[in-house]
């Protein structure tokens, strides 16, 4: 199939940004994830004393492991054995014993998938996915943004620029400092990304260890599925967390944790989309014009900010879809439905919008740049901003009515330098007050906004300091 022909934009317009989540989240990867947990069981057991099963050797573990390099001609003939029988864990099952009949654990095939259920291996599959993409693909790509924040943050700390509360003229601001404002919710939320372990469950067809006890009911089972575990994290660099009270499907509750987390993520750089687009709009923030471009396909001048509004719109998607994991995946009739297994599968569709939005938000943010003359006519332009200070020193000094004073000067008008001027020439107060006052500008009146944008909030600190594991 040709990119060109994908239902998905993910999978056609998108792929060359989506290819690399092909490894976690494809069909084919999903396939490799289930060989390598039934792969890792099978040793486990074979490490198990009291069990039936010989010890196997390094180089049949080796063998073992091997099995999981699968190749589009290894998957396809999976997928022959799922055609027959209609179960795709089955499948896997099937295809691991006809490799291991070739081998010397030829008489040990039928521990493949001993006292299993299929979730048993699909909850392990998906966690391991979900817990590398997010290390390998996402938490890259959203440290990436945070670096360029971090660096307008420090590049435009001292450059005022008039704030907007409820979308009128408010106390000034830097564009550093908002920069900052966006890294410093990035880093907070990226910290907990870096933390997060995802449940899984390895306890049988109710969540009863019933079958690993029928066969061997003296044998702790509750050890052996923590000690898996934390083998499997140790042998796919995996940060897993075991949940031994389940029933047949591990809840998904944490599944439904970390989409939010991820939710909470993008809605931040929705935010931050939409407040640099509104910058453009207003001249404040220019954007580079790529010789070749067509900014409209009948207004020539445009440079429209694509960028931003392609990366919200992704956002908005990944969220929906995020969302509905969210809320239909910890929900499950009884002890199982299937109806989790669809769902699950959109894993994929749903990372790919969000490397798609980080994507085209890195790619926007590289090509923006301040217009210091725009925002500095805009900020002097509206000198009412500085009604706030004013009114703040008198009442530091105790004049009575300054707040409403300055109120009946610039409220529903439009205040002029000159109307603030016979103001403080009017006020009953010393000389020395009314020369602090009118050192009062819209550019100096910016509060810690500099040093703000220059400090390392602790957040952010300890993404420096700690690996994810």
């Amino acid at each position: 199939m040709l990119p060109l022909e994908a239902i998905s934009p993910a999978d056609g317009r998108y792929r060359k940004l989506t290819e690399t989540l092909s490894a976690y989240f494809s069909e084919a990867a999903l396939i490799r994830y289930r060989i390598i947990v039934e792969g890792e069981y099978l040793i486990a057991l074979s490490e198990e004393k009291g069990l039936g099963l010989r010890k196997f050797t390094r180089a049949e573990k080796n063998l073992i492991r091997e099995l999981s390099d699968v190749t589009l001609e290894n998957a396809k003939e999976i997928k022959e054995f799922e055609a027959v029988t209609n179960h795709d864990v089955k499948a896997v099952e099937y295809y691991l014993k006809e490799r291991l009949k070739q081998t010397s654990l030829r008489k040990e095939i039928e521990w493949v998938h001993f006292a299993l259920t299929s979730e048993d291996t699909n909850n392990l599959a998906y966690g391991l996915a979900l817990d590398r993409a997010l290390e390998k693909i996402l938490v890259p790509a959203l440290a990436l943004i945070r670096a360029v924040l971090e660096r307008y943050a420090v590049a435009y700390a001292d450059l005022a620029m008039l704030a907007r509360t409820h979308g009128q003229s408010a106390s000034p601001t830097t564009l550093g400092k908002e920069f900052k404002v966006f890294e410093c919710r990035l880093a907070r939320q990226l910290a907990s990304i870096k933390k997060f372990r995802i449940s899984a469950k390895l306890n049988g067809a109710t969540g009863n260890y019933n079958a690993h006890v029928a066969a061997y009911p003296s044998h702790d089972w509750r050890k052996f599925t923590l000690t898996f575990i934390s083998k499997l994290n140790q042998a796919r660099q995996a940060n897993l967390e075991p949940n031994l009270v389940t029933t047949q499907i591990e809840p998904h509750d944490s599944y439904a944790e970390l989409f939010d987390l991820i939710r909470r993520v993008n809605t931040i750089l929705v935010d931050l989309n939409q407040d640099i687009w509104r910058y453009i709009s207003d001249g404040w923030i220019v954007q580079k014009a790529a010789k070749g471009e067509t900014g409209s396909s009948t207004m020539p001048h445009k440079v429209n900010p694509i960028d931003f509004e392609n990366s919200e719109g992704n956002l908005g998607v990944a969220n929906a879809l995020l969302g509905y994991f969210s809320a239909k995946l910890p929900v499950s009739r009884l002890q199982r439905d299937l109806s989790d297994s669809t769902v699950e599968r959109n894993f994929g569709t749903a990372f790919a919008h969000c490397l798609i939005a980080y994507s085209s938000l890195l790619k926007g943010l590289g090509k923006i740049s301040p217009h210091p003359e725009k925002i500095a006519a805009d900020l002097e332009d509206h000198p009412e901003v500085i009604a706030e200070a004013v009114q703040t020193i008198l009442r530091r000094e105790g004049v009575s009515q300054a707040y409403e004073g300055l109120k009946a000067l610039t409220r529903g008008r439009k205040a002029t330098k000159k109307d603030f001027e016979n103001f403080i020439k009017k006020l009953n107060v010393s000389e020395k007050i009314k020369r602090e006052l009118r050192k009062i500008t819209p550019r100096n009146y910016v509060g810690l906004a500099e040093e703000l944008a220059k400090e390392e909030d602790g957040a952010i600190k300890s993404i420096k300091n700690s690996p994810r594991r």
